[in-house]
């Protein structure tokens, strides 16, 4: 079996908010030197292009394919959206009003937030993440210091810090194409992501209500698994536009041990969430959380 260092791959993030918990504290860093890598596909059957599933304890990748092609990614870019926001320490109180700059220009998408609708910086969060709202993404990166320019260079910094050599942002919202990055790096992603209290809540909450003007809107999470309430998350993202088709980012436990997925480029809903589910039963059936457990098994069945 091929194996060689994890660590190019998920070096991670390197400079996390210092008060995250010790819970999700960053397993991919140079002081562990039992990271593996198993280079070959063991899932079968799964519909996306490309796909790492990984032990954010341990560091350890426990399948991939295609892990390192660059694609388009879609709505996934929301959750550098997020650490951006967070790192500025920007007042999550503030009111931001959405504007004729947050029309979806690229893809001529709506919105159910009107021009002139008024929410805190907190809300525009929360909904971004959860459901996904790209009118909230695009006004949480206008309100940037510096505007939407100096926002996108903080979030191509940002990456280039997490080690996603292969990653280049254009917007805050995933509706540009030119937002590319691979499985590997998401991965990296995830992880950094994780170690924010806010960003674990706000992309996992069900449901959110938030009042605009005069008007009560119902918010839903896109991802159907978490509607479904069948599984505990620690993250989830998801994402869609031609380009990059049906992604997904998700945190969730498997034997007691974190996991994160990455799925890129499903052709429809339908298709991610079996895949998310055939990679849970996988990873429960066969035992395999971590490198260990694998190599356990491969000399049972020797």
């Amino acid at each position: 079996m091929m194996r060689r260092s994890l660590l190019p791959l998920l070096l991670g993030a390197v400079m996390l908010p210092a008060a995250m918990d010790s819970a999700h504290a960053n397993p991919f860093s140079a002081s562990n030197p039992s990271h593996g890598f198993l280079e070959r596909r063991e899932i079968p059957n799964l519909n996306s292009a490309a796909f790492v599933v990984a032990n954010h304890r341990t560091g350890e990748v426990i399948s991939e394919h295609n892990g390192n092609r660059v694609m388009p990614i879609a709505s996934l870019t929301k959750l550098m959206t997020a650490l951006v926001v967070l790192d500025a320490n920007l007042r999550l109180n503030e009111t931001l009003t959405v504007t004729n700059a947050d029309i979806d220009r690229i893809k001529g998408t709506g919105s159910r937030l009107a021009i002139g609708s008024r929410l805190s910086r907190a809300e525009m969060l929360h909904i971004a993440l959860m459901s996904s709202e790209n009118r909230a993404a695009s006004a949480l990166g206008r309100n940037y210091p510096g505007g939407l320019r100096a926002f996108v260079e903080a979030m191509n910094a940002k990456a280039r810090m997490l080690g996603m050599w292969n990653t280049h942002y254009a917007d805050s919202t995933g509706l540009n194409p030119r937002n590319v990055s691979t499985a590997q790096d998401l991965a990296k992603l995830a992880v950094a992501a994780s170690a924010y209290p806010l960003i674990r809540q706000y992309s996992t909450d069900d449901q959110s209500y938030v009042r605009t003007n005069k008007n009560q809107l119902h918010y839903r999470n896109s991802n159907r698994l978490v509607r479904e309430g069948q599984w505990e998350f620690t993250l989830s993202k998801t994402g869609y536009i031609r380009e990059a088709g049906r992604c997904l980012v998700l945190g969730t436990k498997v034997h007691n041990e974190p996991v994160i997925m990455v799925l890129l480029n499903a052709e429809t809903t339908n298709d991610r969430v079996a895949d998310a589910k055939r990679i849970k039963t996988w990873l429960e059936s066969s035992g395999r959380t971590t490198l260990a457990s694998t190599q356990s098994a491969m000399l049972t069945n020797q």
